[in-house]
């Protein structure tokens, strides 16, 4: 079964290796073209990552590095991998092709500077969560105490996503930020957390914050990351299907998908190590639902809630 993979962390790993792996088979990355291909992934989406300790003038340069990368190293050595910078270029995916499409996590890059976001909009970004973990010049992150919300240069870059057809996402976000992004979002999504009632971790979501996600007609997309699943102890497939149940339970049957975080966690579900594996969850599921649900859940809810599509 086709899956559509909203998040993984590779062109970090590109841009930190300097030219020293290859897309196409390089063991270091969790979703290199040959483990997409063995585990059916049909899209997979690459975020743009900067690290925290990266200096503030520099950050830019490091977010325009990782899309080079992501230009040559993903796309240019690789025909069958396809760029996708229109919402409708998933329906012209051809057999033995996997799409590919660029995402922000976290405007840090940005600054204060709207203009960069356009920049990167124009290279083909087309989802854009506000922060990472930390504060910073649009929002609180789910690891800033202070805990607030979106500051006015964050309703910016909302309106901006909003006008541009853009994703807004609220993974990485403070609970004040993730409702004020179901608030003013035309197009919001988590696009890799899981079920806070099921595992109480900040960058998990509440079943309030999840409702009104659906009641949005927003998606959500749970994440393969272990301390997200559960909060101690081995953590293997059935547990993360327990986050699908549950939010299924909370009215997103047609709304949730997968975004793996692969090459951004250190740890990992026993049987879903890597791309290559996502055929065991697929199956896993099958268990447990429809076929059609798990169709849905592995890249169908996707296509029928991207924008440009009649809500």
């Amino acid at each position: 079964m086709n899956i559509i993979d909203l998040h993984c962390d590779a062109l970090m790993k590109l841009q930190e290796a300097k030219g020293a792996l290859r897309f196409a088979d390089a063991k270091e990355l969790d979703t290199n073209k040959n483990r997409l291909q063995a585990g059916q992934v049909k899209v997979q989406c690459f975020a743009i990552f900067i690290e925290p300790d990266i200096k503030g003038d520099q950050k830019f340069q490091v977010a325009l590095e990782q899309i080079d990368y992501f230009y040559k190293e993903v796309l240019g050595r690789n025909p069958d991998m396809v760029h996708i910078k229109a919402w409708s270029d998933f329906d012209r995916l051809k057999l033995g092709q996997i799409g590919a499409m660029l995402t922000l996590e976290g405007v840090d890059a940005i600054g204060n500077d709207l203009a960069k976001l356009h920049i990167l909009y124009q290279l083909g970004v087309r989802s854009v969560g506000l922060t990472w973990n930390q504060a910073n010049l649009a929002a609180d992150g789910a690891g800033e105490p202070r805990g607030g919300g979106l500051t006015v240069f964050g309703k910016e870059i909302v309106e901006f996503n909003n006008q541009h057809q853009i994703l807004t996402d609220v993974s990485h976000l403070s609970d004040k930020g993730i409702w004020e992004v179901i608030e003013l979002a035309k197009y919001p999504i988590a696009s890799h957390s899981n079920a806070r009632s099921l595992c109480s971790h900040p960058r998990n979501l509440t079943d309030e914050q999840a409702k009104a996600m659906f009641a949005r007609g927003g998606l959500v997309h749970v994440v393969y990351n272990p301390p997200f699943i559960k909060e101690s102890g081995e953590v293997i497939i059935s547990d993360l299907v327990k986050h699908i149940d549950h939010f299924c339970s909370l009215g997103g049957v047609k709304q949730l998908g997968l975004g793996s975080d692969f090459d951004g966690i250190s740890t990992f579900v026993k049987e879903l190590e890597d791309a290559s594996k996502s055929q065991n969850l697929i199956n896993e599921l099958l268990k447990h639902f429809k076929e059609e649900e798990v169709r849905g859940f592995a890249y169908e809810n996707f296509l029928n809630h991207r924008p440009g599509l009649e809500r």
